[in-house]
């Protein structure tokens, strides 16, 4: 646990040996040699309510509630002691870190001034200088910082907290070469790869720590973790559900990044129950809540979740993208759609993520809504076999595909699309119906046209099916399409691209690349028409059908 001491502040005395009757009285020392905090935690409270309390039990009962993760119970302790005479300082940087893990960064920055200057206030106020954003005054400590295991592990944690993963990496392997019995250290060189999207090297360093402590909270946290994105949410979640059956009361501090995890291992099931509880506690609770939001079609919601958040990770940066373009494109707002490009470009163009699967898709977008689709498939192209089956992916990279004139790739990638919601979205049946235009497949887009429910949005199909056929030179489906085109609006305009099709069907019946069956379709549809042009086109190609002895 970041922060929390190898050394209990207060040396106890020797204990003399008790009478006989006395051997089998619990001892203080060790419940804090077993860890067992809670034990600890229960002999204090009733010394102290006996009337046996002391100052050097006050420090032992504060060590024993900020290590049991009670942090507001620990504070009160330490508060209790500060407001004594002749108080020891290091009591207000005990009391600061409660503080900062109670997230009251400015009590704990106050608190910690007023405590003695050592390495654990240095340590103390660089952390709290990464929270307040203040990089000079980071600096600042981060040059006091000395080659000691307690500054390191400090350091290394910084590091991770910025993202520099591989610099964390750097340090831990170091402190382990020298100290090959610090197994804990191998939990947050797993969790620096797993950050790193190396799930399976993860594995393999967290399972040195877990073949010696099978139960650790943490440590078995991370392992579903990786199971999560190695296989499946349900390997997770069963990873977990064996930690929570092992669990003691000892371990609040973990009920909460249980209860998070096991909402996401269970692809958002009770997100709205548990995430916003857990806004202000886990960093992560947010970002989940706003992808919940995003996958459920709120946007808004989403981005009001996100609006206010000055983001410091790429993946805060990256919903930022998300949120802007989503919002963007749902109110046509340009500015929104810039902001996206921005983030985008911002993660995608950075040192540490350009080479990584996310940074790339970051990528793949700034240059999507800058609509340099060729552009676009460079970066998608380098990440396909990470999202075979993935119905987002292959739907941004069938647009692309379009976009640059291979339709037949782009036909293929959308037809793989499982989702049933993404099928319903006018963008997908109006791509799916230009690629089937342009790879000569009028009739499927006719067909796709029929199964839709009367809207504005199947006007637009029409229209696209219409024009796109007449280019294309497959005249018999735009002349079905120009003609309920004018049937539902009667403009001169669908006339006249309805009289042009039927020509064009009629050019190709005589050049016999259209059946002669065809012929009886362009006259119903001519016939369906008020225009006082029809009777005098349709007498002509009655006399052609005559001459040409075709069935009408």
């Amino acid at each position: 646990m970041m922060l929390s001491r190898a050394k209990p502040a207060v040396q106890t005395a020797p204990v003399e040996s008790a009478p006989s009757q006395q051997k089998n009285e619990p001892k203080l020392s060790t419940f804090i040699q077993k860890r067992d905090f809670l034990g600890a935690i229960t002999l204090l409270e009733f010394l102290k309510a006996s009337g046996k309390s002391s100052n050097e039990n006050m420090f032992w009962l504060g060590y024993s509630q900020f290590h049991l993760g009670e942090f507001m119970q620990a504070m009160e302790t330490y508060q209790t002691m500060a407001q004594q005479e002749n108080c020891d300082p290091l009591v207000y940087l005990y009391l600061g870190c409660c503080y900062f893990f109670l997230g009251m960064y400015k009590e704990a920055d106050e608190a910690a001034q007023r405590g003695p200057t050592c390495k654990l206030q240095n340590r103390l106020l660089f952390h709290l200088s990464h929270k307040f954003n203040d990089e000079k005054r980071l600096m600042g400590y981060h040059q006091n910082l000395q080659d000691v295991i307690e500054d390191q592990l400090s350091l290394a944690s910084i590091h991770y907290l910025r993202s520099h993963y591989q610099e964390a990496i750097d340090i831990y392997k170091r402190i382990l070469l020298e100290n090959r019995d610090f197994l804990a250290v191998n939990v947050y060189v797993a969790m620096c790869y797993y950050k790193l999207d190396y799930y399976d090297v993860s594995q393999e360093v967290l399972s040195v720590y877990l073949q010696h402590y099978p139960d650790s909270i943490v440590a078995t946290n991370v392992k579903a973790c990786n199971h999560f994105r190695l296989y499946n949410g349900k390997a997770a979640e069963q990873e977990l559900k064996l930690l929570s059956e092992k669990m003691s009361h000892s371990c609040k501090f973990a009920q909460d990044l249980i209860k998070h995890n096991l909402v996401v291992f269970r692809g958002g099931e009770g997100a709205l129950q548990v995430f916003p509880q857990l806004l202000d506690v886990i960093p992560e609770a947010r970002l989940n809540l706003v992808i919940y939001h995003l996958r459920n079609q709120d946007i808004v919601a989403a981005f009001n979740l996100m609006k206010d958040v000055e983001p410091a990770t790429p993946q805060e940066y990256i919903l930022k993208g998300i949120v802007n373009a989503a919002l963007g494109q749902e109110q046509e707002s340009r500015e929104h759609l810039k902001i996206a490009q921005q983030y985008f470009q911002l993660v995608g163009g950075s040192a540490s993520e350009c080479d990584t699967i996310p940074g790339r898709q970051c990528m793949a977008s700034c240059f999507f809504l800058l609509k340099q689709f060729d552009d676009v498939l460079i970066y998608l192209n380098s990440i396909k076999g990470y999202f075979y089956n993935d119905d987002t992916f292959n739907f941004n990279y069938a647009q692309a595909k379009a976009a640059t004139g291979a339709f037949e790739e782009a036909e293929e990638l959308l037809l793989m699309i499982q989702s049933d919601r993404l099928k319903m979205e006018y963008a997908y049946q109006s791509h799916l119906a230009h690629c089937y235009i342009m790879n000569k497949k009028a009739k499927m887009a006719w067909d796709l046209y029929l199964k839709m429910e009367t809207s504005s949005e199947s006007f637009n199909l029409l229209q696209l099916i219409a024009n796109n056929c007449y280019k294309t030179e497959q005249y018999l489906y735009a002349a079905k399409a120009f003609d309920v085109l004018e049937r539902l609006d009667p403009s001169p305009e669908y006339w006249e691209g309805k009289r042009g099709a039927c020509m064009g069907v009629l050019k190709q019946i005589i050049a016999n690349t259209e059946s002669k069956e065809s012929f009886r379709e362009i006259l119903s549809i001519l016939r369906s028409t008020s225009n006082p042009q029809v009777e005098y086109i349709v007498r002509v190609l009655k006399n052609f059908a005559k001459e040409n002895r075709i069935s009408i």
